[in-house]
């Protein structure tokens, strides 16, 4: 097909380098959705997402409807007689009416290896699974939670220093590299889906801020998983303090490294140095090298140390 009528869904980042491989390989998008425009920032002002600027400034025609089972939006996206919507990242489900309208189908640009990792945090949930790789599928949609056939997957290898930031550029790149490559192979149907197989499929749930405390019965090797899974959102975090009325300090944790061989109840703080601060954990310790606290910019320990002293410290676990 040389000239696809595409309606492009995406909201952040991710998304966003879907949309510049798009353009750059000459398939400009009819029209683009995406989330209405949210409070961000420590003023709350209201924001534009990453794929409604690019696309404003491409101008590309942009709809932000508040959800797509409203009779109107539906109406708006079928009066642009899509051939292909392709999703990336979009954030709103696409009820079975929006799902059938393109001739060809919807397209999710999906940051897993499918079966594994279906859901709204594959990217986290590799690493907390400790998984040597990952990758991106492009996946026909249907009504269930990520489990359309597949048309194409290519992978990648999760370094043992990786943090969701450095995944999700990588994956983000090369989901526009695989959708542009193999998109023409799939409107001209010489690339045929394959159904996933429902027995090997893993979930990877909406992440909840709670998610990120440390938890120090935990081993030392897992805790640095739990740390680079949750950088740069929500950030793994610890408390110290909070006796009688006091509200305990909440310490985000940004980069740290799993010890061996410390000797110490979970959650006592065993060394300081330059090299950072050691809390031992259910088995191993985890230096944290860098730290934020509240209301703070991220610090190295030791400058973080001039405003909270943690030495001798019994942390709960």
């Amino acid at each position: 097909m040389r000239n696809p009528r595409i309606v492009f869904a995406g909201t952040p980042e991710f998304a966003l380098a879907s949309l510049v491989a798009l353009l750059a390989a000459g398939l400009s998008p009819v029209a683009v959705l995406t989330q209405p425009d949210r409070p961000a920032g420590r003023g709350r002002r209201m924001t534009a997402s990453p794929v409604k600027i690019h696309a404003g400034q491409a101008g590309i025609p942009v709809l932000q409807p508040e959800t797509l089972r409203d009779a109107a939006a539906a109406a708006g996206i079928e009066a642009l007689r899509p051939d292909i919507i392709i999703v990336a990242a979009y954030g709103l489900i696409l009820p079975q009416n929006v799902l059938d309208m393109p001739a060809h189908g919807c397209l999710n640009v999906h940051a897993s290896l499918l079966p594994r990792w279906r859901g709204a945090a594959p990217i986290q949930a590799a690493i907390l699974a400790n998984d040597d790789s990952t990758g991106i599928s492009l996946m026909g949609m249907t009504a269930g939670l990520d489990c359309g056939p597949v048309f194409a997957a290519s992978a990648l290898t999760i370094a043992g220093d990786d943090n969701a930031g450095d995944l999700h550029d990588r994956l983000a790149s090369l989901g526009g590299e695989l959708l542009v490559e193999k998109l023409p192979g799939i409107l001209d149907g010489e690339i045929v889906a394959d159904a996933q197989d429902d027995t090997l499929a893993t979930y990877a749930a909406k992440i909840d801020k709670r998610d990120a405390e440390l938890d120090w019965t935990l081993p030392a090797d897992e805790l640095d998983r739990h740390v680079r899974a949750y950088n740069p959102v929500p950030g793994a975090f610890f408390l110290v303090g909070g006796t009688g009325t006091r509200e305990p300090v909440r310490i985000k944790v940004w980069n740290a490294r799993p010890v061996a061989e410390i000797d110490a109840a979970p959650g006592t703080v065993v060394e300081y140095s330059n090299d950072g601060l050691i809390i031992a954990c259910g088995s191993g310790g985890l230096c944290v090298e860098t730290m934020q606290l509240p209301g703070k910019r991220r610090a190295t320990v030791l400058e973080a140390m001039q405003q909270i002293d943690l030495r001798d410290q019994r942390l709960p676990g």
